[in-house]
């Protein structure tokens, strides 16, 4: 059965190679910044394992803590070794559980390789499976479009009229202005 721990410092360490590998560069948060991020409790890692063999399976880095109660999940991923078996589903259902008491769980969904045109299909699809709705605004991370999807919680996924200031509150919390305002560019559609 898979169970879902938080990670701390070390866990950072060992995980943000992945992080590395499995994300493009233009949405990297820098190392140091989730360290504080996580010391102030403005990020959480979370590992999805196995509570009986208890290999970890799995990751996911959040952006937790804002003025409007909604959690970003920044990184999601299935270590590449157990990918392709289902537990990409079974990780998600963990993590919207972990935040069931918060207004919603946003994702970003952003193909940085113009070549991989299927991938963002299929993100949005995987998103909409859990109950992701896309938010309609003018994102770019990292100079790249990008989306949004919300999963209400407890509150609306109607996040239009304040989504810049959500998304911007968000990184305010790992990055310094100038880093901030090079890769999160947003807007009301």
């Amino acid at each position: 059965m898979l169970q879902i721990r938080k990670g701390g410092h070390r866990d950072l360490e060992r995980y943000y190679t992945l992080f590395e590998v499995d994300f493009d560069e233009k949405e990297l948060l820098p190392k140091l910044g989730l360290h504080t991020a996580i010391s102030k409790g403005d990020a959480e890692l979370l590992i999805v394992y196995d509570e009986e063999s208890k290999l970890e399976l799995g990751y996911a880095l959040t952006l937790c803590r804002n003025v409007y109660g909604y959690v970003l999940l920044k990184y999601f991923a299935v270590l590449p070794w157990y990918r392709g078996k289902g537990l990409g589903a079974q990780a998600m259902r963990l993590v919207n559980k972990y935040y069931a008491e918060k207004q919603g769980l946003m994702a970003e969904l952003a193909v940085f390789n113009p070549e991989d045109k299927d991938t963002l299909r299929k993100l949005r699809k995987f998103f909409s499976r859990f109950g992701y709705e896309t938010v309609p605004c003018d994102y770019k991370l990292g100079g790249t479009p990008a989306e949004l999807m919300v999963k209400p919680l407890k509150g609306s996924a109607d996040l239009t009229p304040v989504i810049h200031r959500v998304v911007r509150d968000f990184y305010s919390r790992v990055l310094g202005p100038t880093r901030l305002n090079k890769m999160v560019d947003i807007s009301r559609a």
